[in-house]
């Protein structure tokens, strides 16, 4: 019996001899009722009277015995009908029980298949996954023994196999990208046609997966990491680069990170590179160039780094661009040598600038640039013309023992605050225009001596 049920009384059976008990009460009663009657009609003084009276007095016993029995007959009645009542909720009751067992074995039992089923899912989830991870598995193994095999045409088709592979399985894309990666980055044998062809392959796998505009080949959050490789003609343009590793890399003909967007960090420390271009580049990054050598030309015009650039003891032998970058936070370009024309027109520095014991071998040219922070030329070897015209310095430059070797311009510079030149020297000969302030002492015949007021 459930909880909330209310316990009914137990039903007893009625004794037989209660019912003839309730038969002499009323017929006792009769009697009684008779008795006083008779008693009272024979006190009449007339006949006539008395005998009217007797049997109304008969009538009246009669009716009251009549009466009573009939009473007991309608509680009987009502008895009755309580107990058929009764055993009609009694009959709810049990077959409402009975329902309600049956519904909780029923939810039990779809439970229970249910519980059944799931597992019987997982478990054949399971298999097919084992199955696609043994598959995968052999797939991959297959492509890296392919990667690995003597012939050149063979290895190509390895590499086909690896990007198949990444483009059919978004979850192994890194670890392909890291094969690929590890691939270029083992020495190369020189002069091997058939192997430099392998290379700017795997070189182009990587890249066309690294370009965001086209959504069905683009490989998301995937690290390059081609530390020390040999590369040829590397073109990652228009490609997004997430913390890419190209420390001590080899870059040789034609490099290009135009339109790139870098993200995380880009390295590039004591790379090499022939001609390179990083127009255009977009880096939320820092860009690290500390200790590079470009030998050819090498263009950032437009490149906006918001995260700056080290480019310390580096070395630029052929013409450099930075023409129209941005630069919003520190810049470092210490050390650094430019031996051909280096052109840094329109750029912006938002952050700080050093170029301290930087060396321009060629002309050196800020014209309209903009210097919101700090900029610092001391010890800073100009070899050719050094052309400031129009340039803005908002808050402190300075020039202090720098030298200039050819002619110095300073023509329709501003200055936030009046600039430092102290010991700073320029050579006899050339034309000069020096910011408003400054003092220019003869220091022998060959060399002008700066000094601040």
């Amino acid at each position: 019996m459930a909880a909330d049920e209310p316990a009914e009384r137990q039903l007893r059976v009625m004794p037989w001899w209660l019912v003839l008990v309730g038969l002499l009460l009323a017929a006792a009663l009769g009697w009684l009722v008779l008795d006083l009657l008779l008693t009272e009609a024979d006190r009449a003084s007339q006949p006539d009277t008395r005998a009217t009276l007797r049997i109304d007095a008969i009538r009246t016993g009669l009716t009251v015995v009549a009466g009573t029995g009939g009473g007991l007959a309608l509680l009987l009645a009502a008895r009755r009908q309580w107990i058929t009542e009764r055993a009609q909720r009694h009959q709810e009751s049990v077959a409402a029980r009975d329902q309600a067992h049956r519904d909780r074995v029923q939810a039990h039992a779809e439970s229970v298949a249910e519980a059944a089923q799931r597992q019987q899912d997982r478990q054949s989830t399971a298999a097919e996954h084992d199955a696609a991870e043994r598959r995968l598995t052999e797939l991959y193994t297959r492509a890296v023994d392919l990667l690995g095999n003597d012939s050149a045409a063979v290895r190509l088709g390895g590499l086909h196999a690896l990007e198949r592979l990444g483009q059919d399985n978004p979850g192994q894309r890194p670890t392909i990208a890291a094969v690929l990666c590890a691939y270029l980055r083992m020495p190369a044998p020189d002069d091997e046609p058939r192997e430099t062809e392998v290379r700017r392959t795997a070189q182009r796998v990587l890249t066309r997966h690294l370009r965001a505009d086209d959504d069905a080949t683009y490989w998301p959050k995937v690290v390059l990491d081609l530390s020390g490789a040999r590369l040829v003609d590397f073109d990652a343009s228009g490609c997004t680069l997430t913390n890419a590793d190209f420390t001590g890399t080899v870059f040789t003909g034609a490099t290009s990170f135009a339109d790139a967007t870098a993200r995380g960090r880009l390295a590039l420390g004591a790379a090499s590179f022939d001609d390179v271009t990083f127009e255009d580049l977009a880096a939320d990054a820092e860009i690290v160039l500390d200790d590079a050598h470009v030998a050819g030309v090498a263009t950032f015009a437009g490149a906006e780094l918001v995260r700056g650039l080290s480019c310390r003891r580096s070395r630029f032998a052929g013409p450099t661009s930075f023409r129209r970058s941005t630069f919003d936070q520190s810049t470092s370009f210490d050390a650094t040598r430019f031996e051909d024309s280096a052109t840094f027109q329109q750029a912006e520095f938002f952050g700080g600038l050093s170029m301290e014991h930087t060396d321009f071998g060629g002309p050196a040219n800020f014209r309209s640039a903009r210097f919101e922070d700090m900029a610092l030329f001391r010890w800073t070897m100009f070899g050719s013309e050094a052309l400031f015209e129009q340039t803005r310095f908002t808050n402190a430059a300075n020039f202090g023992r720098a030298r200039f070797h050819g002619s110095a311009s300073f023509d329709g510079a501003q200055f936030g605050r009046q600039p430092l030149v102290d010991q700073a020297r320029a050579a006899v000969g050339p034309q000069h225009v020096w910011p408003t302030g400054a003092v220019v002492e003869q220091l022998d015949d060959e060399w002008l001596l700066l000094v601040d007021r």
